[in-house]
């Protein structure tokens, strides 16, 4: 014999607190419901309004240099610090949580101070700086000795090159490292001189990055606008990208092996598949100056970009422009960003010698959140995404108050770009047919591609 209850669960009623609404039955019926489109909309509305109201993205200026910051490296194994190096040779490593230096060397080289890194490894503290004064040092904020003052410490050993450094970039489980000069040198730790010295044309390197991936792979650009591909297996190129202009940075997805982006001086960041280079596999267009340094999230989905027009974007990597822009008004040209280890955090280091830390979304609020919280969250979130073609919507959720010089520099982009695509179809309109077909914008900016 079948015998049907209903059953009536005291959880489903009872008030979280007392100041909570009662909570009642909702029959789902969408005939009882004719306007619930209608309140959804209303709803994805308002969600896109709280967010740019309560969008905040800066959240403190680290200072302390007298110099701009012109390169920066996070730590993997330690969250809370990061590795700045300033023009006028010091080296600093920051603790995010206190918002303060820990370890200084006031003159820890004798020129810029072009590249920084950390050895891996948990449980050692040990990170190398590279400058113009050719040489190359290891420190250690435990094991390094100061001198007579207390304040300048010694490096723990100091390599010395041949030509004026530009990048470096160390080996994810050997102990080897990469530098840049006029050409790409390939160092054993225990060693003083380069075991591998790695050229294919260029004249001036501007920056070499280890995948830290596929960790037999490296990559570097030089000065003739080239982009090369090393295999530390056999020590000769892969392949050599030739484009129309000299790229400024490199960074390689963590998630996908063989993807890496690039900071063009076109003021467009480029993303490649290094298995076909004959094109780019996204185009990320909203700068309108060169963009100097671009960096990938942890989860290998979204991308940090700081250009010399004074502002820090951050990006969709399956998007091709911005989702959101960050400017202040005493920020002057950003030369090095970083995206923080956790995937909440940006840090970006700029010509006024600040360093400053931002949210990866401007709008969220750090801290334990309850179950309700985060629901009500993600129902906005859903909202947000199921309504962002509607115009309102769209608008609310892309505006944002730029610098006067930036919106009219975009402006005169904007204007220039549409005179090119007008010429270009003229001369097409007026020429023999297939003489002048069209050139993908993924493959504009590449002049010619090299396999070896």
């Amino acid at each position: 014999m079948k015998v049907k209850a209903l059953s009536r669960s005291t959880a489903e009623y009872t008030r979280e607190t007392t100041s909570d609404i009662q909570r009642l039955p909702r029959n789902i019926n969408p005939e009882l419901h004719p306007f619930e489109r209608a309140r959804e909309y209303k709803r994805a509305l308002n969600s896109a309004k709280l967010e740019r109201m309560f969008a905040k993205p800066f959240l403190a200026s680290l200072s302390g240099h007298i110099d701009g910051i012109y390169t920066m490296a996070k730590n993997p194994w330690d969250l809370d610090s990061v590795i700045t190096g300033s023009g006028d040779g010091e080296v600093r490593v920051w603790s995010l949580s206190s918002q303060s230096t820990v370890w200084r060397a006031p003159e820890a080289h004798r020129g810029i101070v072009k590249g920084v890194c950390n050895i891996p490894g948990g449980k050692t503290d040990r990170f190398m700086s590279v400058a113009t004064d050719k040489l190359a040092k290891v420190w250690s904020r435990t094991e390094s000795a100061y001198a007579d003052d207390g304040v300048t410490p010694e490096p723990i050993a100091t390599y010395s090159g041949k030509g004026a450094f530009s990048g470096i970039d160390h080996h994810r489980n050997r102990p080897l490292f990469a530098t840049s000069s006029s050409t790409v040198e390939i160092w054993d730790v225990d060693r003083s001189e380069p075991i591998t010295n790695l050229t294919w044309g260029a004249d001036t390197i501007n920056t070499v990055r280890m995948n830290q991936t596929e960790v037999n792979v490296l990559a570097s650009c030089g000065t003739d606008r080239s982009i090369i591909l090393y295999d530390l297996r056999t020590s000769s190129p892969l392949a050599k990208l030739v484009m129309t202009l000299s790229t400024n940075a490199i960074a390689w997805n963590p998630m996908e092996a063989f993807t890496f982006a690039t900071a063009n001086e076109d003021h467009n960041v480029y993303m490649f598949d290094m298995r076909r280079m004959d094109h780019a596999n996204n185009v990320l267009k909203d700068h309108v100056s060169a963009v100097m340094d671009v960096d990938y999230s942890p989860t290998g989905q979204e991308l940090v970009s700081g250009s010399y027009d004074r502002t820090v974007r951050l990006w969709d990597a399956s998007s091709g422009h911005s989702r959101d822009i960050y400017h202040a008004k005493r920020m002057q040209r950003v030369f090095c960003v970083k995206y923080a280890m956790d995937n909440n955090y940006i840090l970006s280091g700029s010509d006024d010698s600040n360093l400053r830390l931002w949210r990866a979304r401007a709008s969220e609020r750090m801290g334990a959140k309850s179950n309700r919280e985060r629901a009500a969250m993600e129902y906005s979130e859903k909202l947000k995404d199921r309504y962002k073609y509607v115009p309102e919507v769209r608008k609310v959720l892309h505006q944002r108050n730029v610098p006067k010089a930036i919106k009219k520099a975009a402006q005169t982009k904007r204007i220039m770009t549409k005179s090119r695509k007008t010429r270009e179809e003229n001369l097409r309109k007026h020429s023999k047919p297939g003489s002048n077909p069209r050139v993908p914008e993924r493959k504009k900016a590449i002049l010619g591609v090299t396999n070896k």
